[in-house]
């Protein structure tokens, strides 16, 4: 589908999803002065762009039992197909992994990780390396969380 032009209305709504998609049509079109079904036409219309690519519930790690955030970094021993292919598998199928991200410079990727504690990470550090041959890898706690959002400015 092509791109569509969003218009102060459109990034409205964006707005207010962004914040709470549990929100019903009605709410929202009031929110953003339309009425019913144009408010509705227009999600519809971003959802078949694109734009809005799902709708999630977030949960609270602390009460889920995986407080504690790490970052990973780590540098790849090998830059082939077969290595790339078994790295994504792996990070796919690692629960604890919640980002993972090819980068540039020094290093070739970081990795958003979750788990209850540092013997729980030691345990995900442990399954990693005995799954894929890597240069190096290294992980920083996370101390303090001063924003964490899933918004998009708009």
């Amino acid at each position: 589908m092509s791109a569509i032009e969003l218009d102060q209305f459109d990034k409205a709504i964006l707005r207010i999803l962004q914040r709470d998609a549990s929100l019903s049509v009605e709410t929202i079109a009031d929110q953003v002065a339309l009425s019913r079904n144009a408010c509705w036409r227009r999600i519809k219309v971003m959802e078949q762009a694109g734009i809005i690519t799902g709708r999630v519930a977030l949960a609270d790690p602390a009460k889920l039992g995986c407080p504690l955030e790490v970052m990973v970094m780590i540098r790849a021993g090998r830059h082939d197909a077969d290595w790339l292919d078994s790295f994504h598998k792996a990070m796919r199928t690692m629960p604890e992994v919640v980002g993972a991200y090819r980068m540039t410079g020094d290093l070739d990727y970081l990795l958003r990780v979750r788990v209850a504690d540092v013997p729980a990470y030691d345990s995900f550090y442990k399954r990693v390396i005995a799954r894929i041959p890597l240069s190096d890898i290294s992980a920083s706690f996370v101390m303090e969380e001063i924003k964490e959002t899933t918004a998009l400015p708009i």
